[in-house]
């Protein structure tokens, strides 16, 4: 397991959320794993999961006071990324703001990375399909 220095920044806000899962779930020594994969209406999609150990060759650091990891192929994609909690009417969730991504979808949950990769055999359909609480 390979230890860098942020490549994501987390806000104040989203580290409260974070933590208030991991006390929810009574899993004070997790982690949160934040990766893309292929989907979304946009090509990719971002998603987060909470996990006990981290897998060999991801990336860990400590962002805002949440430990992260990031296996490598989804690192190509998240340097610079800022994870924040919005909160709206039809309530709240996790949002990145990706400078990696070229076009994003409305939702904020998929994007077309900048250099025009194609996602692997996309999912889904429209942003109907999207969900803004990045996965939990």
């Amino acid at each position: 397991m390979e230890t860098t220095t942020s490549m994501i920044s987390i806000s104040d806000r989203a580290a409260q959320e974070v933590h208030g899962l991991l006390e929810r779930q009574n899993k004070p020594e997790a982690m949160l794993r934040v990766f893309v994969a292929g989907g979304g209406c946009s090509g990719f999609q971002y998603g987060m999961t909470l996990e006990e150990e981290p897998m060999e060759g991801d990336e860990q650091f400590e962002a805002n006071g949440v430990r992260v990891i990031v296996d490598p192929r989804s690192a190509m994609y998240l340097g610079g990324a800022q994870i924040d909690f919005v909160e709206s009417m039809m309530g709240g969730g996790f949002k990145i703001d990706n400078p990696n991504a070229g076009s994003s979808c409305g939702c904020g949950s998929s994007f077309t990375p900048k250099d025009g990769e194609a996602a692997p055999a996309a999912s889904g359909g429209g942003c109907g399909t999207c969900s803004n609480s990045g996965g939990f």
